[in-house]
């Protein structure tokens, strides 16, 4: 019975687990890529004797099959991973379970029908590297990552200013540049690392830049004005991270309800999810993937933020408990480093960070809870707008044009921006836009003497006197 519940238990483990009817010699291929792929991504379990739909049927000749097993990993793989075969009994069937390790000399290639081609674990299949992927196993293989590279950037070139003041800010101490070397930002000959590029206050790497965007709507096509507010912003990771946070703020409104003695807060975003699932983008995105950048976008009814490169260990996010999916470090030398500036923290995921931080909201239901999504190439944290859809048990004269960060004295510039965009826009588009009344829209618009509606409904337009 114990045997039964050992098969059983690796069935079905998505990433971690593969099935075979029995062994096809004349056909290595179909199986050697899960082992090239399990040993390339964090090991894994390949069964004999399993069918498609999980019917164990054992083997005929499980002994002789063990053999062949062997034989072909040594002579199709290379580096020969580290494996082990056991026999299982179970209901007088032996299936042969063949466990493979880990490898840190990747990657390990399949070399057969005059191919040589390496896998990699995707979800629960196993699928061949592609040029980025392959580039990352290289590095693992050498025990180093992107961001430990050297790069072709002089320490004299660049400035920290940034590093600098945040140092001082979160230690109370001066940063020297000593510590340049010891947190692995220089090498000693004065070199950059790609750590280094990233923190430097003017970074050379064009990759790195971060685009913000408030579209108008629920989607990227929300009529006249597709995008209320965009920015694009480049420099140190630190000032991604401080303009990435002040966007969200200032595209953000806050309600509040009364109660007896005070007053609740209702954010629409919670500051301390968003701070988290920008870091972890900007912290742990693929930087060997040049051709995106990390982006968030504003809807109507959702904030999402998205980076370049799926979850570190080819898995799908879709498919796992969040909250239980242990930290794991892609560019080690920049969690490292923003963990000394007091950004991240060493031990945990930032997952429950995201969660935890919207469940302690008042307006919170599960309706409302972030859903993280990722595939081989991106990785995607969507947090819903906890006002979008007002509860019935909020009082319905809760101030709704109160803009979160914004002062009353900006609504005026913010009108101005608007009708610079589309001079035929409604004040109910401006409301919804600047995140005020209709009302407040009007009352501002009639004390601001350097604009005037010419003409009469549709057919009028907005004039502004420079």
């Amino acid at each position: 019975m114990d045997n039964l519940m050992n098969v059983k238990q690796l069935i079905g483990e998505t990433s971690e687990y593969d099935k075979k009817l029995l062994l096809e010699e004349r056909k290595p291929k179909s199986w050697c890529k899960s082992v090239s792929a399990f040993a390339n991504s964090f090991g894994g379990f390949l069964i004999f004797g399993v069918s498609d739909d999980d019917e164990i049927v054992g083997l005929e000749k499980p002994e002789k099959d063990a053999e062949k097993i062997s034989e072909i990993i040594k002579s199709k793989l290379n580096p020969i991973p580290e494996f082990n075969l056991r026999f299982e009994n179970t209901n007088n069937q032996t299936v042969i379970i063949l466990e493979v390790f880990k490898g840190f000399e990747t990657p390990y290639y399949y070399s057969g029908d005059g191919v040589l081609e390496a896998y990699i674990r995707v979800g629960n299949e196993s699928v061949k590297a592609s040029p980025i992927e392959l580039k990352r196993l290289v590095l693992r293989g050498r025990n180093s990552s992107f961001d430990s590279q050297d790069s072709t950037y002089k320490i004299e070139d660049y400035a920290f200013s940034k590093l600098r003041e945040r140092y001082k800010k979160w230690t109370g101490n001066s940063f020297d540049d000593k510590d340049l070397i010891s947190f692995g930002l220089v090498d000693s000959n004065g070199q950059l690392t790609n750590a280094g590029a990233l923190f430097a206050d003017e970074s050379p790497i064009r990759w790195s830049r971060l685009f913000c965007t408030r579209w108008n709507g629920l989607n990227k096509s929300g009529g006249s004005i597709d995008a209320i507010d965009d920015a694009e912003y480049e420099g140190s990771i630190i000032s991604l991270i401080e303009n990435g946070e002040t966007f969200i703020k200032r595209n953000s409104r806050l309600m509040w309800r009364k109660t007896a003695n005070s007053r609740e807060e209702m954010p629409e975003y919670v500051e301390r999810s968003y701070h988290e699932a920008l870091i972890n983008a900007l912290a742990h995105r693929d930087y060997l993937i040049n051709g995106s950048e990390v982006h968030i976008d504003i809807f109507d009814d959702r904030l999402e933020i998205y980076s370049p490169g799926g979850m570190p260990d080819g898995s799908i996010i879709q498919d796992r408990d969040p909250l239980t999916i242990p930290s794991t470090r892609r560019n080690p030398v920049l969690a490292d480093v923003l963990n000394r500036l007091g950004y991240m923290e060493r031990k945990g995921s930032g997952f429950g960070k995201i969660i935890n931080g919207y469940e302690l909201q008042i307006n919170y239901d599960d309706k409302k809870k972030p859903i993280f999504r990722s595939d081989r190439y991106q990785f995607t944290v969507i947090m819903p707008n906890l006002n979008y859809v007002v509860p019935q048990d909020v009082p319905q004269d809760v101030p709704q044009d109160v803009p979160q960060d914004v002062p009353q004295d900006n609504v005026e510039k913010r009108i101005l921006q608007l009708i610079r965009a589309n001079n035929k826009i409604s004040t109910e588009k401006m409301s919804e836009a600047i995140g005020v009344s209709s009302k407040t829209v009007k009352r501002r618009i009639k004390n601001m003497h350097n604009i005037r509606f010419v003409g009469h409904g549709s057919n009028g337009y907005w004039e502004i006197k420079e």
